[in-house]
């Protein structure tokens, strides 16, 4: 199967990846795609202009992407690649290409989606960073899509904790939307991933954003809404997430805040209401030991084994979270005040010891020294 037949289908005008996936589904292959012809295109519901595209292909664009995937870190990921996410191809129907710009093996982790207002306030955009850092620490990719406000704050609070993070966009990878963003698009295609289903040169018009809020909310395990209005696209990625089989969990907020009503909805609407990351990890702890499990062979340690390979200074902070911890429950904010600590710090120290089996989780977010710890 020829990539250059992936390309020319890709960079058919009017043929995104949800109409190319479901061309291929019925044909097979891109190959037999190119072949049909204008009858069976028609039947498909491919629109005129599009068949024409395919009838007469341009090849200036198709050789314009190729010198495009020929620079280094970019990539044209489609069902075949190894990196495809198993997430996406839940989704039905599932794209059948991405466009990438950084390390596509990000898209082989879990990964937790944070969203939420363009023009959130002080504190939404610190909650926002505070959970992108801490839910980075703990191995999760933090996905957002690269936009004002809080998806900004999760991606630079994932950096901050030199963690793993995808920005999904709603443009072609050859631009950046909104341009206010071109260096934080740099250092995450640098250590993290863009991601798109756009062809290169595509502009950023309001019909893209609903498609890339569906390939963000597919791709993650959970998704995190902090702050957002009654009418927000994150609610949208939220609905969409919830349609997937995806946990969706909201940030609460004070009522008289307009910027908390979207969540407030959300969680009558069944959204699981968080106010720290344990709370997430918690829930989502069944997802991240199938991946522990599943990469066994690889460098991710047995949460049964914890490893010689720690080093002395985490060996330290292990020994004086357990002697903060004695030999009774406590909550984050009693061992933050025992030792000192950030809470990021004390929930990041937790989650490797659970990880670890040398404490246990239990009711109200306490936490307890497990038998011979």
């Amino acid at each position: 199967m020829s990539e250059r037949d992936w390309l020319r289908l890709a960079c058919t005008p009017g043929i995104g990846a949800a109409l190319g996936a479901r061309l291929i589904e019925h044909h097979g292959t891109p190959e037999r795609v190119l072949a049909a012809g204008d009858a069976r295109w028609r039947e498909l519901g491919v629109p005129a202009p599009a068949r024409a595209a395919l009838a007469e292909p341009d090849s200036a664009r198709t050789e314009e992407t190729e010198r495009w995937l020929a620079e280094p870190d970019h990539h044209f990921i489609t069902r075949t690649h190894p990196h495809y996410p198993d997430a996406l191809a839940e989704l039905s129907p599932a794209p059948s290409w991405l466009y990438g710009l950084g390390d596509t093996e990000l898209l082989t982790y879990p990964a937790i989606a944070i969203v939420g207002s363009r023009n959130p306030t002080p504190a939404g955009l610190e909650a926002a960073r505070e959970f992108g850092a801490a839910l980075a620490r703990a191995g999760l990719v933090i996905a957002s899509g690269l936009a004002r406000g809080i998806d900004a704050a999760a991606h630079e609070g994932a950096l901050a904790a030199d963690g793993m993070t995808i920005a999904v966009c709603g443009t072609g990878l050859d631009r950046v939307y909104p341009a206010m963003h071109k260096n934080l698009a740099e250092r995450i295609a640098a250590s993290g991933l863009l991601l798109s289903e756009f062809a290169l040169g595509t502009q950023p018009t309001r019909g893209n954003f609903p498609r890339r809020n569906r390939i963000i909310a597919g791709l993650c395990t959970a998704t995190l809404v902090v702050e957002a209005a009654r009418a927000s696209g994150s609610l949208i990625t939220a609905r969409m997430a919830s349609q997937a089989g995806r946990d969706v969990f909201a940030l609460p907020g004070s009522i008289h805040n307009p910027l908390a009503r979207g969540c407030h909805q959300l969680i009558r609407d069944g959204a699981k209401l968080v106010e720290t990351t344990e709370h997430i990890l918690e829930d989502i702890a069944g997802v991240l030991d199938g991946y522990r499990l599943h990469r066994a062979d690889d460098d991710v340690p047995d949460k049964n084994q914890p490893g010689p390979q720690d080093s002395d200074a985490e060996a330290d902070d292990h020994a004086t979270l357990l002697a903060a911890l004695g030999h009774a429950p406590a909550r984050v904010d009693e061992l933050v005040a025992r030792t000192g600590w950030s809470a990021d710090a004390v929930s990041s120290t937790l989650l490797i010891l659970e990880l670890q089996g040398r404490v246990l989780a239990g009711p109200g977010g306490a936490y307890t020294r497990a038998s011979g710890a």
